[in-house]
C-alpha cells in the first residue's frame, strides 16, 4: 500500500467510491449470513458476542431493526436470501465522528491502544492510523509479545495488537488477546485512552469501560448493540475484508479529517 495521501474527493464521490470497491453497497456477505449470525448473537454464539456485555435483552426483531437502521442491510423482513448491502452515508457519517474522536485524542496526545481481528484486511488502516499518531505526539502503546491464548499467543506488530496460532496471524472474533493485552497494561498502570479496533477486541474494550472506536462488517451486530448500549463511542459499518488497497481512501479520509496531514 502506498502511504496516504490527503483526501480529495467529495462526499458523494467517496460513497461513490465505497460502493464501487463494496466496502459498502452491495457487499459480499450475503442475506443468509447476516441472518444467521443476528441468530447467533441472540443465541450467545462465542464467535459472534465480541465480549459485548448486555444492558437489555436483545431478541432478533430487536437485533434486525438495529442493523437496518444503524448499517444499510434490508429492512424487508421477506427478504432472507440473496444480496444484501450497507449503506454508504451511514459509514461516512460514522467516520466522520471516528476521525473527530481520534483526531482529538492525538492532538491531547493521550495513550492509544491498536488491535485488530483482521490481519489481512484492516491492519493497514491501524498500521497507518498508529504511525500518525505517534509522529503527531500521542503515545501508541506497546504490549509484551507471547501471552498465550488458545494454542497461540498475542502478537504486536507495527503498533497493532494481533493473535497469533499456528505461525499464523489470525482472523479472530474472540476477545481473549485484548483482555491479555488490557490485563498487561493495568498491571503497569498504564490503560489505553483510547482504543481503536474491531471485533471482539473491541467490543471487549468498550464493555470494560475504555473509550473505544470500532469497525463492524453487516454479519458482526455485536459492535452496534455495543454502540446502541453506549459502549463503544463509534462502529463503522463496512465491509471488514476487502484487499487492503481499497482501504487507502478510508484512511486519507480519517487522516484527513482528523487533521493530522
Amino acid at each position: 500500500m502506498k502511504s496516504p495521501a490527503p483526501f480529495t474527493m467529495t462526499e458523494q464521490e467517496f460513497a461513490d467510491y465505497l460502493n464501487a470497491s463494496r466496502i459498502t453497497g452491495e457487499v459480499a456477505t450475503s442475506r443468509e449470513v447476516n441472518i444467521a449470525h443476528m441468530h447467533g448473537f441472540v443465541n450467545g454464539n462465542e464467535h459472534l458476542e465480541f465480549g459485548v456485555k448486555l444492558k437489555r435483552e436483545w431478541d432478533f426483531n430487536a437485533v434486525f431493526e438495529l442493523m437496518a437502521q444503524r448499517v444499510g442491510t434490508s429492512a424487508d423482513r421477506n427478504h432472507t436470501e440473496g444480496q444484501d448491502t450497507i449503506s454508504a452515508e451511514k459509514c461516512i457519517e460514522a467516520l466522520k465522528e471516528y476521525s473527530r474522536i481520534f483526531g482529538e485524542a492525538v492532538k491531547a496526545r493521550k495513550k492509544i491502544l491498536f488491535a485488530t481481528g483482521h490481519p489481512a484486511g484492516l491492519f493497514p488502516i491501524y498500521f497507518e492510523l498508529a504511525r500518525a499518531a505517534q509522529a503527531a505526539g500521542a503515545r501508541v502503546l506497546e504490549i509484551q509479545e507471547g501471552d498465550l491464548f488458545l494454542d497461540g499467543d498475542i502478537r504486536q506488530i507495527l503498533g497493532v495488537v494481533m493473535f497469533e496460532q499456528y505461525g499464523n496471524l489470525q482472523h479472530t472474533h474472540f476477545p481473549g488477546p485484548m483482555q491479555l493485552a488490557l490485563d498487561q497494561l493495568a498491571q503497569r498502570d498504564e490503560m489505553p485512552d483510547l482504543i481503536v479496533a474491531d471485533h471482539g477486541m473491541a467490543g471487549y474494550a468498550a464493555s470494560r469501560g475504555i473509550n473505544t472506536l470500532g469497525i463492524a462488517d453487516c454479519n458482526d451486530p455485536g459492535l452496534f448493540i455495543s454502540a446502541e448500549q453506549g459502549d463503544i463511542l463509534v462502529a463503522v459499518p463496512m465491509d471488514d475484508n476487502v484487499t487492503p488497497h481499497l482501504y487507502s481512501p478510508v484512511t486519507s479520509f480519517i487522516l484527513t479529517q482528523a487533521g493530522l496531514f
